[in-house]
């Protein structure tokens, strides 16, 4: 029984891996919009696909990014100014890319522009930290997608939405986690809405990566910041220790970060260009190994792992 046990999953496997090995034809036609492409994961994703031969539209908020990109690429990479948050920036992006791609559609739409600050304990924050950062990763998302998905679907073509394991796991307060729970509720009801018109729908769920994202100078700034606003009752009952804590923790998170940032563009560059994409993509050990397990286990287990690996408040009972 066993020994048929091996034999169908080692099968399963082989099946699996020949099917993601055949890529997309004529991929030097195509279009890719990447929204993000300042740095991280957009800037190297745009590099990327400019090797591959494919047309490169890349979104950057700002000139200097953008800029920066151009010299780094070949005239298959065009860039254009997109602000996420505002409606008025998307629909001119819109409108750039449906003049570029014209009646051939939009092949690929990655959605990587996003952000991870404030966060911090919830009762730290206002009602516009939330907002702030629900408008970048999850609202500005949306409105990028809807503006665009007549053209990929006219291309038959792909969405790639950026998420986290902290689509998985809520693992700290702010708004961050609560967007990206988002991303892959609206990715997962986007796949079977558009698998009836022959485009694909991919979530990177990447573990945690050295980017400006996770950078803990940035954090222990912003987490600074909300500690000096915060109300005497919240510092008396959190404690100059758990600050203190708290930014050791970011620092030391910090360290373990992959440095590797072609992990997750190697799965952004497969479920572009790969007949067979994954409807999942997990980059990164942490994520494997750790975040994903975790996600999986009973949530008296998972709470008992958090406590253990986080500060507590000096009040707590």
């Amino acid at each position: 029984m066993w020994l048929w046990l091996a034999a169908l999953v080692g099968l399963y496997y082989l099946v699996r891996w020949y099917r993601e090995r055949q890529v997309v034809s004529q991929l030097l036609d195509k279009f890719v919009f990447i929204t993000g492409c300042d740095s991280g994961f957009g800037n190297l994703l745009a590099r990327q696909l400019d090797r591959r031969g494919l047309r490169v539209l890349a979104a950057c908020l700002t000139e200097e990014g953008a800029e920066q990109l151009r010299r780094q690429t070949s005239d298959r990479v065009e860039t254009v100014s997109l602000d996420v948050t505002k409606t008025e920036s998307v629909a001119a992006a819109a409108q750039w890319v449906q003049e570029r791609v014209g009646d051939r559609g939009l092949w690929g739409l990655v959605n990587n522009a996003g952000i991870s600050m404030p966060t911090a304990p919830n009762e730290w924050l206002t009602k516009q930290d939330f907002v702030d950062v629900l408008n970048v990763n999850l609202l500005g998302m949306i409105e990028v997608t809807l503006s665009l998905l007549p053209a990929v679907r006219r291309a038959r073509g792909r969405v790639v939405n950026v998420s986290s394991v902290m689509g998985r796991l809520s693992l700290f307060g702010g708004g961050y986690c609560i967007s990206k729970y988002g991303v892959e509720a609206f990715s997962d009801s986007l796949r079977r809405e558009l698998s009836y018109f022959g485009v694909k729908v991919a979530i990177i769920e990447p573990g945690y990566f050295k980017t400006r994202v996770t950078s803990s100078e940035r954090f222990i700034q912003s987490f600074r910041g909300l500690w000096d606003r915060a109300s005497s009752e919240i510092k008396e009952l959190y404690g100059e220790k758990f600050l203190a804590a708290y930014m050791q923790s970011t620092k030391s998170m910090e360290q373990k970060c992959t440095e590797d940032l072609s992990m997750v563009t190697d799965c952004m560059e497969h479920a572009l260009t790969a007949c067979h994409p994954r409807t999942r993509y997990s980059p990164g050990w942490d994520a494997k190994l750790f975040y994903l397990p975790m996600s999986y286990m009973p949530t008296f287990l998972v709470d008992a792992m958090v406590y253990w690996g986080t500060p507590r408040p000096a009040q707590a009972l």
